[in-house]
């Protein structure tokens, strides 16, 4: 199973206040755990959303919103990729996390990734050849 594993921006990271050192250090050494444990697909940080934009969809209309955004406990300032056996592995792995915002409190969501049988009968052969065409394309990129 795969999941993404989202953490929440603070208003410093809003603001666009780097990690200390100190924060650095263990993040990698987290990073490492995951990366022997076979579990990390992907992980980074994200850029404060001031410098990021939205597109809305109305129908055929498409509307450009540029960033900031309001409430940074809605946003996400950074994120890992995870292949794990179940939710509750996930939930072990995130609480052994140090805290991404130090000095506050913080909050990290885990979501499970849909896999192709998650689709049903609607994921056509023809769609699920496509998926895994891209797939190839991406991984040789």
């Amino acid at each position: 199973m795969r999941f993404m594993i989202i953490v929440k921006a603070s208003q410093d990271s809003e603001a666009g206040v780097m990690p200390s050192e100190e924060l650095m250090t263990a993040m990698g050494n987290y990073n490492e755990e995951l990366a022997k444990a076979g579990i990390l697909i992907e992980c980074d940080g994200l850029q404060p959303s001031s410098k990021g934009a939205r597109v809305r969809f109305s129908g055929e209309q498409r509307t450009v919103i540029d960033g900031p955004f309001a409430e940074s406990k809605e946003l996400i300032a950074g994120y890992w990729l995870w292949q794990v056996k179940s939710k509750q592995e996930a939930i072990e792995w995130v609480k052994r996390c140090p805290n991404p915002m130090p000095g506050t409190d913080a909050e990290i969501e885990i979501r499970q990734v849909f896999e192709a049988e998650d689709f049903g009968a609607e994921f056509t052969p023809e769609l699920r050849e496509q998926e895994e065409r891209l797939r190839e394309q991406v991984k040789k990129r």
